[in-house]
């Protein structure tokens, strides 16, 4: 009787099926790109509006033109007041609505780069750019 030969106890390395690197935040935050710019606030944090404004002029010093910009609330209604701070996703940072919203934005302006206000992890960054399309890159990395 024919045994089939046994393969060792770990599984063959297989090719990572995602897509290699993109480039990083300072390569693609040059002279002339255009960029979506998304920030996500608390209802508390009143002078949201102020730091769009503000990150925006530090983009336009870099020589980067803003060519929309989205802001996702959270409001005392979704969660409790004790989950405002919270992101809405752990994948996303903001709800699907809106990265649809933005990812129709960037498309529609033709923009280089998805640039947030906040932080993003790797896996966020890495999420949001295989839906956008293009690199989302935050201004407020470490």
């Amino acid at each position: 009787m024919y045994r089939y030969r046994r393969r060792g106890r770990h599984a063959a390395k297989r090719p990572d099926p995602r897509p290699q690197a993109l480039p990083s935040g300072e390569s693609v935050l040059v002279a002339g790109a255009g960029v979506v710019l998304v920030g996500f606030f608390s209802v508390k944090q009143k002078d949201h509006a102020a730091l769009m404004t503000a990150a925006e002029a530090d983009l336009a010093s870099r020589g980067v033109r803003v060519l929309a910009r989205a802001v996702q609330r959270r409001g005392a209604s979704d969660g409790g007041v004790r989950n405002m701070s919270r992101p809405f996703s752990p994948r996303t940072l903001i709800r699907m609505g809106k990265a649809r919203e933005v990812a129709a934005a960037r498309e529609e302006a033709g923009a280089d780069a998805v640039v947030f206000v906040n932080p993003l992890t790797e896996h966020q960054r890495g999420v949001l750019s295989d839906l956008f399309g293009c690199p989302a890159i935050s201004l407020a990395q470490p």
